[in-house]
């Protein structure tokens, strides 16, 4: 999971990148490719455009915000979501005080966040950094932890199978 940060003047753009591939032994039984282009003026969010392709079946989500609130394309449709919408793509703990919909989706998601406290997150090297956890609950079960200054530490999430998958910020 690779994210890129640009900014130009109030402007900021946000590239993700994300590869998963999960063998038993040598043979693929599972393959997951993301990408996303994010733009945000003035800390507000104003637009998204993704392709995601799991095991071969491709989603791609087109949103952008417009004087009536946010205009969301994908494979659920078109949508018009309240103007205070945001993707929920982790990075942004500002994000999870408004409505949230799903990049891959391009729905509406139902949830709850909740700010849960502060705590100690694990990084990739092992090291330990306080940070704040953040909860999401409802159509998704999701810890994201964020440090002092507010750079997305780590999450830990349950996939519709049951797993869990757990990012640490390297």
């Amino acid at each position: 999971h690779l994210m890129r940060f640009s900014r130009s003047g109030s402007g900021l753009t946000v590239s993700t990148e994300v590869e998963m591939r999960v063998k038993l032994g040598p043979i693929p039984v599972f393959r997951y490719a993301h990408t996303a282009t994010e733009r945000w003026r003035d800390d507000r969010f104003a637009s998204l455009a993704t392709r995601t392709d799991t095991n071969g079946k491709v989603e791609q989500v087109k949103a952008e915000a417009t004087g009536s609130g946010v205009a969301i394309e994908g494979p659920s449709g078109r949508l018009t979501a309240p103007a205070a919408a945001a993707p929920l793509t982790h990075w942004n703990a500002a994000a999870l005080d408004g409505p949230l919909f799903n990049p891959q989706l391009g729905k509406l998601m139902k949830v709850r966040t909740a700010r849960a406290g502060r705590e100690s997150v694990q990084l990739a090297d092992g090291r330990s950094t306080p940070a704040t956890r953040w909860t999401i609950r409802g159509e998704a079960e999701i810890d994201n932890w964020y440090d002092a200054a507010g750079a997305w530490a780590g999450l830990r999430g349950r996939l519709e199978d049951g797993s869990t998958m757990i990012y640490r910020r390297l």
